[in-house]
């Protein structure tokens, strides 16, 4: 055992404050689905928002950003970086229309935008592909990180600990829905990044700050400082042209990928749909990227590169993050740092198990099994659905082997579906068909090219032929399917229009001939935003990251280029 009796004591006042708050919520979370899953639409900005960030602030994230780091320097962490101007697209084109929505579910979107069998079809297929298959696989790495922390920060296996963060997740998720679910998020969070910045802080110190970080590098990279660029080395062995390519210019708007879903959905959506109006919904996206990509990456990024050096050998990179918990910290702060990542993990796993379950029974129990139940009912079905949706993540858990492994593997398989996701919105010809060709054909393509013909996904050539050709394919099938294809009844296209509202020309045909009343969103404002919003995100991410490094000069150009964009977009939001 390498912890003490205080460290012990941290971990068990923190379970009992998340079972207390489980508890205290658990009578307004069983009313109804409502409740249980969006919270009865009452969520201000900064708790759903929040919640957002902490969801993807799980235990696997700072082991697969050292896993990152080691391989491929700071500039490894495009592999999601390049996601920012996907999150922004949700901010500026996509939250306000999902709330108009007023859905509970995003999968539930699809039976107001289409009609008839094809959409029941898409509703049911989607509901269980995400809450078992996609859901279990995002489990699973959640799961395996934490089993690697138990493992080495205790020495005892791996299976009694998780287990036991499992079941108090569980015990809180079942009893108390989305409500316990954020409200425990709100806490988690600042618990998981002051514990972040805390083990960066002893850590730099322990290699003597950053003076002695920049020497130790330097002796181990033989002079060589690309692992401190932000920028990938164009060329290079990990970052050759056509992975450039795919990161920047295909991957944030082709890729489906949780978080960063092109035009929202998921677990974002969730929170959109829960907060109490579209502005409040548009706060909570706008501030869960800045704080996603911008600020929470540095003490990660700073304590793989300490690990690095202080453990050149390691084999298995991703675990030298932990192995600093258990080397330098003093007891005490040791448990602070372990009930962090337990928060971490327990405020992710809580989501998924919450919005799995609302696919299963929202969108596949409810709408073609048992219709007429009462509230009740719904809720306890709700409860089983969960602890279902748990034993698959364990499942998955066994298959599993490499955190950044499953990263690669989830964006590949959701390659293709992007664009039809993004112009559902706003082009009224798309239609369910459109949908069902996209996702079948990703999945078959992707999985074709790494088990047919191994290609694989964690070399950066090959993963980026995987993506070119899911998606080029992928696109091409769904275009040519839409137009082979009847468009959706006009009932359907008109009732979905003065609902949601969408900017744009491409629904002319619709509000033209019907004499609808035209979006009051301009095109150029929303796309000005999110250019803003882009350099919003970037600059602060790089200005920050600068100041930390030591370059206080550019550090502080790229903040106010940042804090300039942010009055901008308030200024603007605030029009709303």
């Amino acid at each position: 055992m390498q912890i003490g009796l205080s460290d012990l004591l941290i971990i068990v006042i923190y379970f009992i404050i998340v079972l207390l708050i489980g508890v205290k919520f658990s009578g307004r979370a069983s009313k109804n689905l409502h409740e249980y899953f969006v919270s009865g639409r009452a969520l201000p900005w900064w708790l759903a928002g929040t919640s957002m960030v902490a969801t993807t602030f799980a235990a696997d994230t700072p082991l697969a950003v050292t896993g990152l780091v080691a391989k491929h320097g700071i500039a490894g962490n495009w592999l999601w970086w390049n996601m920012v101007m996907s999150g922004l697209l949700t901010v500026f084109l996509y939250a306000k229309l999902w709330h108009r929505a007023q859905v509970l579910t995003d999968v539930e979107f699809t039976e107001i935008r289409y009609s008839g069998t094809a959409a029941a079809i898409l509703r049911g297929f989607r509901a269980l592909y995400l809450a078992v298959p996609i859901n279990s696989i995002i489990m699973g790495w959640v799961i395996l990180a934490m089993a690697k922390i138990v493992t080495t920060t205790t020495g005892m296996d791996k299976w009694p600990a998780v287990i036991i963060c499992i079941s108090v997740t569980l015990a809180y998720s079942v009893l108390s829905g989305l409500w316990g679910v954020v409200i425990t998020d709100f806490f988690q969070f600042f618990i998981a990044i002051v514990g972040a910045i805390i083990l960066a802080v002893i850590a730099l110190n322990s290699v003597n700050g950053l003076e002695g970080l920049y020497l130790k590098l330097d002796i181990l990279k033989g002079g060589n400082q690309q692992i401190l660029s932000f920028i990938p080395d164009v060329g290079s062995v990990w970052m050759p042209l056509s992975a450039v390519f795919v990161y920047l210019a295909v991957n944030w708007w082709a890729t489906w990928y949780p978080g960063a879903e092109p035009g929202g959905g998921g677990y974002i959506a969730q929170r959109i749909f829960s907060a109490k109006n579209e502005k409040n919904g548009i706060f909570a996206t706008l501030w869960f990227n800045v704080a996603h990509y911008a600020i929470r990456p540095w003490p990660w990024i700073i304590t793989a590169l300490v690990s690095l050096v202080t453990y050149p050998d390691l084999v298995d990179k991703e675990v030298g993050y932990v192995k600093l918990i258990v080397d330098i910290l003093p007891t005490g702060i040791k448990g602070l740092l372990l009930a962090s990542f337990a928060a971490a993990f327990m405020s992710t796993i809580s989501t998924q198990l919450n919005w799995g379950s609302s696919y299963l029974v929202n969108d596949f129990y409810k709408r073609f099994i048992n219709k007429k139940a009462d509230a009740k009912h719904y809720v306890f079905v709700s409860r089983i659905a969960t602890v279902l949706i748990l034993i698959f993540g364990a499942i998955a858990t066994m298959l599993m082997d490499s955190i950044s492994g499953a990263w690669k593997f989830l964006l590949a398989l959701g390659a293709g579906t992007g664009l039809v996701y993004i112009l559902r919105w706003y082009w009224w010809r798309i239609n369910a068909w459109s949908e069902i060709s996209a996702m079948l054909t990703s999945l078959i393509v992707s999985i074709f090219l790494q088990y047919n013909l191994h290609l694989s996904t964690e070399d950066p050539h090959e993963f980026s032929l995987v993506m070119l050709i899911t998606v080029c394919v992928s696109t091409a099938v769904w275009i040519c399917v839409t137009f082979l294809t009847k468009p959706e009844h006009e009932e359907v296209l008109i009732e979905f229009y003065k609902k949601v509202r969408p900017a744009g020309t491409l629904w002319r045909a619709v509000y033209e001939k019907h004499n609808l009343e035209v979006s009051k969103d301009s095109p150029k404002v929303l796309f000005k935003d999110w250019i803003l919003g882009i350099i919003l995100v970037y600059s602060f991410l790089f200005g920050l990251g600068k100041i930390i490094l030591g370059n206080f000069a550019l550090g502080a150009l790229l903040i106010f280029m940042a804090i300039t964009s942010a009055f901008i977009l308030i200024h603007d939001l605030k029009n709303l």
